[in-house]
């Protein structure tokens, strides 16, 4: 440090030491209120079926086409510090970095959501989290919110099942879970859900096993999908799209953008679109992972919000 002499005060010139104290204050960034914990990782999307009937975005405009992208799959409710063997859902989110830019692919492991109106979601996640008196997770408050909400029961009839404890996050398929809509170079317009399933299997851990390791290695999941980029056995899903007609919408026995809802495979199957594989572990986990933001409205031409409201939130 400088300063005026051997013994005097620092001289506020000194810009090198200014600029590492100011980089050692803002080392941490309050952690995301949701999905604080989650694993980074990056590789590419190729395009393996043509889907231009439906849709113009740039990613898909031909077979073999390969764009980059950067994932984050992470848990919901804990801290950043938190077992990954907890029962709760998984996040599942991929930035494709196209040539028109930026679209932000945000989903979960599940194929719906808790609720259908936006103006519970705080409430949803307050109901998740520490009691403000205790400061301890209260199972009261979480059954408080789904007992009074009956909507929440299609995805609890999937986090309290098998698939609730993911064996870390390469064995777990993702979700848009929103409704969206594909547009085509003429113009013509559809809606869409997409799917990502994964090639490694589905792949669950017991009550017993996840208990065990979340005193042994609580950070299992992070470690699982870091150990396997770094051996070169990349993880991959393939990508599907469901798609409905404006026609069928209208005529929908269900609101085909409720989110608590899932398209029947049989009325409007999977149709495939190409694979996602990361191949490629941060050298930088704060400023890679921990920085990267996600936001369902970075879209691109030919990708569109529909009018689902958790989606125009």
């Amino acid at each position: 440090v400088l300063t005026v002499g051997p013994r005097g005060p620092l001289l506020v010139q000194d810009v090198v030491f200014a600029e590492v104290m100011t980089h050692f204050d803002e080392e941490r960034i309050p952690e995301r209120l949701a999905h604080a914990k989650g694993a980074g990782a990056f590789g590419y999307f190729e395009v393996t079926h043509d889907i231009t009937q439906y849709c113009k975005a740039i990613l898909f405009e031909h077979i073999g086409k390969r764009t980059p992208i950067a994932a984050r799959l992470s848990a919901i409710v804990g801290e950043s510090g938190s077992a990954d063997t907890v029962r709760d859902p998984r996040g599942f989110a991929v930035k494709f970095y196209t040539e028109d830019g930026n679209w932000d692919f945000v989903g979960n492991n599940t194929p719906i959501f808790f609720i259908r109106d936006p103006m519970l979601f705080p409430s949803l996640i307050h109901s998740q989290k520490r009691n403000p008196q205790t400061h301890l997770r209260d199972a009261n408050m979480s059954w408080d919110f789904f007992s009074l909400r009956p909507e929440t029961l299609h995805q609890l009839s999937f986090v309290f099942s098998d698939r609730g404890i993911p064996d870390g996050y390469r064995h777990m398929h993702g979700f848009g879970s929103n409704t969206f809509k594909l547009v085509n170079a003429c113009g013509k317009a559809v809606y869409c859900k997409f799917h990502a399933k994964t090639d490694q299997g589905i792949k669950n851990l017991t009550v017993e096993e996840a208990e065990k390791l979340a005193s042994k290695d609580p950070d299992y999941g992070l470690r699982d999908l870091y150990n396997a980029i770094a051996n070169g056995n990349y993880p991959s899903w393939s990508f599907y799209i469901q798609v409905m007609t404006f026609e069928q919408a209208e005529t929908s026995p269900f609101n085909p953008f409720d989110s608590t809802k899932v398209w029947p495979h049989g009325d409007y199957p999977l149709i495939p679109v190409g694979k996602i594989v990361l191949n490629r572990n941060p050298v930088n986990y704060f400023a890679e992972v921990e920085q990267i933001a996600f936001d369902p409205s970075n879209m691109i031409p030919g990708i569109e919000p529909s009018p689902d409201k958790i989606l125009q939130v």
